[in-house]
């Protein structure tokens, strides 16, 4: 059984630490609409920020940062996991990040993170970010 969390307005430090417990404890988990999540702060500054972390390392050596919002969500999750260990790698293995809603999972019940729905004045969503990253989704 997949556990299916929306992700629409929730902060993305929050959504991913309690996604991260949830996959250690040996759950499916599927992320829809990764591309809502936001980050709080300037967005001056988180645009910079990634925009550093995107171009540290060759384009041939890595370390490859993505531009696309599932996958973003999903490195956000990964760096919470020991994800190089046989269990954080099979933990890590279970989660399944989506940009909208795809149709496997139309009319389902959508869990939201109750801790991760609270609103900053200042905030930029996933989508935005990747968008200025590069990215066309």
């Amino acid at each position: 059984m997949v556990t299916i969390i929306d992700a629409d307005g929730a902060i993305l430090g929050r959504l991913c630490t309690s996604v991260a417990k949830r996959l250690l404890g040996e759950e499916n988990i599927a992320i829809v609409n990764s591309e809502k999540a936001i980050i709080s702060g300037k967005k001056a500054t988180i645009k910079n920020r990634y925009k550093q972390k995107k171009e540290v390392g060759t384009y041939r050596k890595g370390p490859f940062f993505p531009r696309m919002p599932d996958r973003l969500v999903k490195r956000t999750v990964r760096g919470m996991i020991p994800y190089q260990t046989p269990h954080g790698s099979v933990a890590f293995k279970k989660l399944k990040c989506y940009i909208g809603i795809p149709k496997e999972f139309e009319g389902k019940k959508f869990e939201k993170i109750g801790d991760a729905e609270k609103h900053p004045v200042e905030y930029i969503t996933i989508g935005e970010l990747s968008k200025a990253l590069g990215a066309e989704f």
